[in-house]
């Protein structure tokens, strides 16, 4: 999931959350230890938020600003307790064949959306298709290019109701789905916010829909006012793992990281977790707040769009090869992040099962000036360069010293001439992307959206995601890297998948489509007397978890 600042946490092992799934373990337990849900009487949490790219629709969600609200609102088949693990939510059972390539789904009966209706297959079966369905343009449709029928519904000529034919509805509470390839890690996929359920209200309306959505999960929508807040109180008939302890949430839209780090201070504010530049030296000493710093697996990078002229082909390859070793990571994280921060060694992080810091290639994540000023005079010998390199950034996420500090070390260290582009919010920044108006290098990084390495690659860089279809911003393909997913996924375990997705990130670290920057802490402050703040596997509060005194 694309993001807007800070960076995320802790993944577990695929394998594990596979055979707990398919098992059906985990549908009764408590998430992180939730207990009755019952929270202090008018307890609402405000947190910092930024103001999402899109209505409030699962399927055309992919940023955090709407997505971190999405995932209190709406349940899916499954979830994630706070360490990564996958439980069963709305599934009951998840059944695999001898392949994995068709999975039998039951549901736990009396599951209801906040206006009633019961959620049934159709809930899935139908939003799921509606996402794939290239007329509806949604930013998720990718994710589902692995069950059969995608293809069909990328054709021209569709009325938008069209479904998946690998989608079969038996009953209420029955459907099985059948894949285009063998995936033993779809049942985590299906934990991801692309795959909520949607009720039969949504399609009479899907613009209404999304400016006041109808949900499954812990909380239900109360308000939304654009650029100010959102709004959300807890359900009272929601019976999942994850019960909210505390009475709401106050998603509280912030265009500056100083100016929610502020309100922290003064008491305006209960959490934030974008701690602007000007604090990271003291965040962690300051008395009037409470505080973490923990490590994260979400990524900072920025992307040069493969239409972007002088980046493309061999030449391109030089130049994104020279860009990359003319910045100095460890200066950045040591000097501008304040050790907040570690230098990147390839595409995922640490904290993923999978991850090597000696992968082939990673040599072009390194800082050697002489080599880079070489690439790229081997690239002016394809065709000089002439004119700005500059890359855009979002300035309410905090990042303008990270931007500065890039583009000086590439005027310094490689001897061009380079600038930023800053662009006032996060919305219009990830509409221009997204429209592809950006004509320029722009900031991008990785929140996970289910814990797998695979997370880290095929929706942001296979041939799939591009074009609108998914996250994969620079339009990046190439069809070695593709197959590898594609092996990877009909893997027989998870070690051997993994030395797959490796062998791809091999392509990655000589491509470059994306200029790896660091792996990010998890930080946040929050008030001295809000309680139980703690960073989940993708580096976010545990938002029902957090009470007040």
């Amino acid at each position: 999931m694309n993001i807007t600042g800070k960076h995320m946490a802790m993944a577990t092992a695929a394998a594990l959350s596979v055979a707990m799934l398919l098992s059906g373990c985990g549908s009764t337990g408590k998430a992180g230890g939730s207990g009755s849900g019952s929270g202090t009487a008018s307890t609402v949490i405000s947190v910092s938020a930024s103001e999402p790219q899109n209505p409030l629709i699962p399927g055309n969600t992919n940023e955090t600003g709407g997505g971190n609200v999405i995932d209190m609102l709406f349940s899916g088949l499954v979830g994630f307790k706070a360490d990564g693990t996958a439980v069963n939510e709305v599934a009951d059972k998840i059944t695999p064949n001898s392949d994995n390539t068709k999975f039998d789904v039951t549901l736990k009966s009396g599951w209801k959306f906040t206006d009633g209706t019961p959620v049934t297959s159709e809930s899935f079966t139908k939003a799921w298709s509606y996402t794939a369905n290239a007329k509806n343009a949604q930013l998720n449709s990718s994710f589902f290019s692995m069950i059969k029928g995608y293809d069909d519904l990328q054709k021209d000529g569709l009325k938008g109701d069209e479904q998946l034919s690998g989608l079969t509805v038996t009953d209420d509470t029955h459907f099985s789905v059948e894949l285009n390839e063998s995936s033993a890690v779809f049942p985590v996929i299906l934990g991801y916010s692309g795959y909520y359920p949607l009720p039969e209200s949504f399609y009479k309306d899907p613009k209404a829909f999304g400016e006041s959505p109808v949900s499954d999960g812990p909380y239900k929508f109360k308000s939304w006012k654009h650029n100010a807040d959102i709004v959300l109180e807890k359900n009272p008939d929601y019976n999942g793992n994850f019960k909210a302890k505390n009475d709401g949430l106050d998603f509280k839209i912030y265009t500056s990281a100083d100016s929610s780090y502020a309100d922290v201070q003064s008491g305006n504010l209960d959490v934030s977790a974008n701690i602007p530049p000007s604090a990271l030296k003291s965040f962690q000493k300051n008395t009037k707040m409470n505080n973490y710093s923990k490590a994260g697996s979400g990524t900072a990078t920025f992307t040069i769009p493969q239409s972007l002229e002088h980046f493309g082909g061999e030449e391109g390859v030089l130049r994104r090869q020279a860009i990359s070793m003319a910045i100095d990571r460890k200066q950045i994280t040591e000097k501008v992040l304040n050790n907040t921060a570690t230098p990147a060694k390839e595409f995922s992080s640490p904290m993923t099962s999978g991850y090597s810091d000696s992968l082939k290639g990673n040599e072009n994540l390194t800082f050697d000036a002489a080599k880079a000023k070489e690439l790229w005079a081997k690239a002016d010998a394809i065709s000089k360069f002439t004119g700005t390199f500059t890359i855009a950034y979002n300035t309410d996420g905090g990042t303008k010293p990270i931007y500065d500090a890039v583009v000086n070390q590439l005027k310094n260290n490689l001897g061009i001439d380079a600038a930023t582009n800053p662009v006032a919010t996060f919305q219009e920044f990830r509409a221009a992307i997204t429209d592809r108006t950006m004509k320029s290098a722009f900031r991008t990084g990785w929140q996970a959206d289910y814990p797998s390495i695979e997370n880290y690659l095929k929706p942001i860089f296979s041939s799939s995601a591009a074009d609108g279809k998914g996250s994969n911003d620079g339009d990046y393909k190439n069809p070695a890297f593709d197959k590898l997913l594609d092996e990877a996924a009909k893997a027989s375990d998870l070690d051997a998948a993994n030395k797959l997705y490796q062998q791809a990130e091999e392509i990655l670290l000589n491509d470059l489509p994306a200029i790896p920057l660091y792996n990010s802490n998890a930080n946040a402050v929050f008030g001295k007397n809000v309680k139980n703040v703690e960073p989940n596997w993708k580096g976010v509060p545990v938002f029902y978890e957090i009470t007040k005194e």
